[in-house]
């Protein structure tokens, strides 16, 4: 568990720096669009860090389940974050990794889906 957590504060800590970034050092860099696409990166992380952090807190899920939502939600964040963060600070051209990023965003989905499920069946037992 405090594997996870220190892997999520870490994660939350580039979304902070990353933000903070983007808000002064790219804000004349990039064009109100870019920007724009820059800080939907930077919110879905805080948002998910945020999600992580209380899943990885609660009680009601099991080792395993926070395992498998850790994994799902984190490595969906590195698709999509990540490769929005690569377009534009590695200058990467979106056309070479135009596929990450909505896989990422499906695993996002994925991982919103199963935590539904888990939701779910857990109410039903009580």
């Amino acid at each position: 568990m405090y594997k996870n957590l220190t892997i999520v504060s870490l994660i939350g800590v580039l979304a902070i720096i990353l933000g903070a970034f983007g808000a002064h050092a790219l804000k004349e860099t990039l064009s109100a669009e870019a920007l724009n696409s820059f800080e939907t990166a930077v919110r879905y992380q805080i948002y998910h860090v945020i999600l992580l952090l209380l899943i990885n807190l609660h009680k009601v899920f099991s080792g395993k389940e926070k395992q498998i939502l850790t994994y799902i939600f984190l490595i969906g964040l590195l698709f999509f974050s990540g490769s929005i963060y690569l377009i534009y600070l590695a200058k990467i051209p979106a056309k070479t990794i135009w596929f990450i990023t909505p896989l990422g965003g499906l695993l996002l989905i994925i991982g919103w889906v199963y935590l539904a499920l888990l939701f779910l069946r857990k109410s039903k037992k009580n």
